[in-house]
């Protein structure tokens, strides 16, 4: 267990989410929380998780588009990568896991952005449900198809799907 981690839970279209932060900032956003885990250190509010509930509560209510949050996930340099890419994909809009691939500079590692994404920990916050098979059909998602599928529509504007 990170002794230094903290979280906070919190209702959701989506369901019970779990916000995790260490000091230097967000580390996981943990979707389909049924119960609490050790790893994710005690319930305790501290300014980085009441931020971080606050925007995705702005972000579920329709009236916020681009989060502003410290982030500390852990990963590969490859990761954070493919990751701080999909921080760059517009609200409302999706990109194949190519274009993805293109835009941090390898066509060729279209794969391994495929697996950067579904091991980004910090779901919503960095937008990985905005990537799309090239077929424009949605692809796997950690939290469930059903949910990408709601992200998508609420930022399409379409809240009466999302609800």
């Amino acid at each position: 267990m990170n002794t230094s981690a903290r979280h906070l839970t919190m209702e959701s279209p989506l369901g019970l989410l779990a916000v995790s932060a260490v000091e230097a900032g967000v580390a996981y956003v943990h979707m389909g929380v049924e119960e609490v885990k050790d790893a994710w250190g005690p319930e305790e509010a501290t300014p980085v998780l009441e931020a971080a509930v606050d925007q995705l509560e702005a972000y579920f209510a329709g009236e916020l588009k681009e989060f502003d949050l410290p982030l500390a996930a852990q990963g590969t340099d490859f990761q954070h990568r493919v990751w701080d890419e999909l921080c760059r994909i517009p609200y409302g809009e999706t990109v194949s896991y190519m274009e993805v691939a293109e835009r941090i500079g390898d066509r060729k590692a279209v794969r391994a952005v495929g697996l950067a994404n579904g091991r980004n920990p910090i779901a919503i916050v960095v937008p990985c449900h905005r990537v799309i098979g090239a077929n424009g059909k949605l692809t796997g998602y950690a939290g469930g198809l059903w949910r990408k599928e709601r992200l998508l529509s609420l930022e399409r504007g379409e809240p009466a799907l999302f609800a």
